[in-house]
């Protein structure tokens, strides 16, 4: 397919971005010392807090490996995102409230205090790499899906994506990140409703929808063992939860300004992963039923189904809406890499250069050394994005869920149970994460689909997709079971501890166990300040979107642009008004 942009695109695309940089410099103001610049100070209001939750666990992979889902086999997909709504439920329901009432600035820091200081450099040494791994992932996949579909460089898009987001990192912080976060579900919401109506329109409506798509693939095609997809179903529902109640991943709250801030945010986040798959994958199962050889489209794709989201708005959107589409899609990958970006260099400082190099570091200094570590890490994601770049040749869908499968539950395990199970040795937690890694290379190397169909004894060979679905089965089952039995019997083993560590655990679960009040953080003027800041914000961008009706387009096209602009003016409008009295509540 030949994909002409527009130069009405290329100025949306370019005036997002400077747009995304001017967060950076207004929110600067904000950082007085560490806790502002890596987790805001503790003083966020609850939209901020659960938009930037729901954008960190949204990335592009939603607009392209997702929707290649969607596009094979329909509806299934929407279990990812049911079981990060019921994430989030949980989290709303006990771990928002855990984790910021851990009254910590990094979560590696509550896992010192949880754990002692080995956990701690253990934590912090997997964690970096870990981060900045999964960050150039997310580069990567973006610099070969537009380098494919738009004829984009893949260097230039991985170079200049990832330089915006380490200029709003190192500016504005913590501060800057979780307003972009908020800014960008703004974006992101609108034009989502507007691709799917326009894909519905062409497609002839919801009953065409239903009726035209293939009907084996609302519960999946190409497969011989159905019972696997049920199995399947379950084990993502796992998989989700771990990754979004646990130490690590539940960190995202302690922005939020108190307890009952921390806890709304993660309902809306819930809310949020409820409504938005209900119109993110309405354009790729269109795209199954008008275009079912996206081949032929994108040959230069290696997983061409991976455009089908694109693809239908390509043919359907109005001219300038497309660069929307494209800040929408930069939008979630920018949000996931400025939040671990953030994360990191908060880790860095904190639990290795203040307690092992500078333990008598300023917090003048303390903050000039975060600045330096996110522009060293942004660096390093930028490259690893670059040089990632066979990654292409790996469905970015089963390459997302069997990373989260082999690397990231290992070390989750023990960072649920952390905070529920209290008597267990300090070395329960890294002992549990270095036998996980080692049953995941186990699981990679030597349980292939074909050992389990002979060990089996199964007749038929598993399909392409079965053998993904099944190396994330193993992977999460198996890590999950004998990750839990390390660390729930390590109890067995477990000695009283020295009175100061036994201190430090007991004054830790307490902590847990009280509510943050908001006249603890003293966040009354930053409540006003970032709502009106915010609102601001979104009716500069409300009306540029606003001002794009006048770009030449049939009717229906600028009645879109008018209602993506209206929106984020009223929004914005809202915020302005309340910034001037109290914060949204």
């Amino acid at each position: 397919m030949d994909v002409t942009l527009t130069d009405f695109d290329y100025g949306v695309v370019a005036f997002y971005f400077l747009f995304m940089l001017a967060i950076g410099l207004l929110f600067r103001k904000f950082i007085g010392n560490t806790s502002d610049f890596f987790r805001g100070g503790g003083q966020m209001s609850w939209w901020m807090a659960g938009s930037s939750a729901f954008m960190v666990q949204f990335s592009a992979w939603t607009f392209t490996g997702a929707a290649s889902k969607a596009y094979q086999d329909g509806l299934l997909v929407l279990v990812i995102f049911f079981g990060n709504a019921v994430g989030f439920l949980c989290n709303y329901w006990y771990f928002a409230a855990k984790c910021r009432q851990s009254r910590v600035v990094t979560p590696v820091e509550a896992m010192r205090i949880r754990f002692g200081k080995t956990a701690e450099q253990v934590f912090t040494w997997l964690q970096l790499p870990i981060g900045t791994l999964y960050a150039g992932i997310w580069l990567n996949g973006l610099g070969v899906f537009f380098s494919a579909v738009f004829g984009f460089d893949i260097e230039t898009t991985v170079l200049v994506t990832g330089l915006v987001v380490l200029i709003l990192s190192v500016t504005g912080g913590s501060w800057a990140v979780v307003a972009s976060d908020f800014m960008q579900v703004l974006v992101l919401m609108p034009i989502s409703v507007v691709a799917a109506f326009f894909a519905l329109k062409e497609v002839g409506g919801i009953g065409e929808l239903v009726e035209r798509f293939p009907a084996d693939r609302f519960l999946g095609g190409d497969t011989n063992y159905s019972t696997l997809i049920w199995i399947w179903v379950v084990v993502i529902l796992l998989k989700q939860f771990a990754s979004t109640n646990n130490l690590m991943d539940a960190s995202r709250y302690l922005c939020a300004r108190d307890t009952k801030e921390a806890r709304k945010g993660a309902l809306l986040a819930s809310a949020l992963f409820i409504i938005g798959p209900v119109v993110w994958f309405v354009p790729p199962m269109a795209s199954a039923i008008l275009y079912p050889d996206l081949g032929e489209m994108f040959p230069q794709l290696k997983n061409p189904e991976e455009a089908s989201y694109v693809a239908i708005c390509i043919m359907t959107l109005p001219a300038g809406m497309l660069g929307l589409l494209m800040s929408g899609i930069f939008a979630a990958t920018m949000s996931s890499m400025d939040s671990g970006l953030n994360r990191n260099a908060g880790i860095f400082v904190r639990n290795f250069y203040l307690p092992i190099l500078r333990p008598k570091a300023s917090e003048k200094e303390l903050l000039l050394a975060g600045k330096i570590s996110t522009v060293v890490f942004g660096l390093c994601i930028i490259m690893a994005g670059i040089q990632f770049s066979q990654l292409k040749d790996i469905g970015l869908f089963d390459l997302m869920l069997q990373f989260g499968a082999l690397v990231a539950i290992p070390m989750q395990v023990p960072l649920i149970w952390g905070i529920i199970v209290k008597r267990v040795p300090d070395w329960a937690s890294w002992v549990t994460i270095l036998v996980g890694l080692c049953v995941s290379l186990v699981i990679k190397t030597w349980m292939t689909p074909e050992w389990v169909q002979g060990t089996l004894g199964l007749d038929a060979e598993f399909s392409g997709r079965e053998s993904s679905d099944l190396s994330l089965i193993l992977g999460v089952v198996i890590n999950l079971t004998i990750g839990s039995a390390v660390y729930l019997g390590s109890t067995v083993f477990y000695k009283d501890q020295s009175e100061e560590r036994k201190k430090e655990v007991d004054a830790f679960f307490v902590d847990l166990n009280t509510p943050v009040e908001a006249s603890e953080t003293g966040s009354a003027e930053r409540d006003s300040s970032q709502g009106k800041a915010l609102g601001i914000l979104s009716m500069i961008y409300g009306g540029f979107v606003f001002l794009l009706a006048a770009i030449p387009n049939p009717l229906l096209g600028r009645f879109a642009f008018m209602f993506c602009g209206l929106v984020l003016l009223g929004i914005g409008y809202a915020l302005t008004r309340q910034g001037k009295g109290k914060a949204p509540a």
